[in-house]
């Protein structure tokens, strides 16, 4: 489990089964299958990509809005080039279960890069 300063929480536990992945904000949280996880993943690599490809041509105090689509995902980036917050919608391929999270600043970079530390180090 990882957290800062209890305002969210990252937590990876294959004993419970299908919903393995368990991703939580300060009163919330959503558990994830590892292909939603992965999903996930690939998507915040994208969307990082994007920022990365635009953040020198960006003053500091410039606002920026990035959306990025991959079923069953959509994403939203939206800050400045080094404070965002991010927000998601989760559509069910199977049509189960649909929601949204919201990571507000500086949850959105902090838990981005532990999603990407966790996921690497299974590979």
């Amino acid at each position: 489990m990882l957290e800062d300063k209890k305002r969210w929480r990252l937590r990876r536990d294959f004993k419970k089964g299908k919903f393995c992945f368990l991703i939580g904000i300060d009163n919330w949280s959503i558990e994830l299958q590892k292909s939603e996880f992965e999903s996930l993943y690939i998507l915040l690599l994208k969307i990082n990509a994007q920022l990365l490809g635009i953040k020198n041509e960006l003053m500091d105090e410039e606002s920026i809005t990035l959306e990025l689509e991959q079923l069953p995902w959509f994403i939203e980036l939206e800050g400045k080039k080094n404070e965002w917050s991010l927000r998601f919608v989760f559509e069910s391929q199977d049509q189960t279960r649909s929601f949204e999270m919201y990571w507000p600043i500086p949850i959105a970079q902090n838990l981005f890069y532990e999603i990407k530390n966790m996921w690497e180090s299974m590979e």
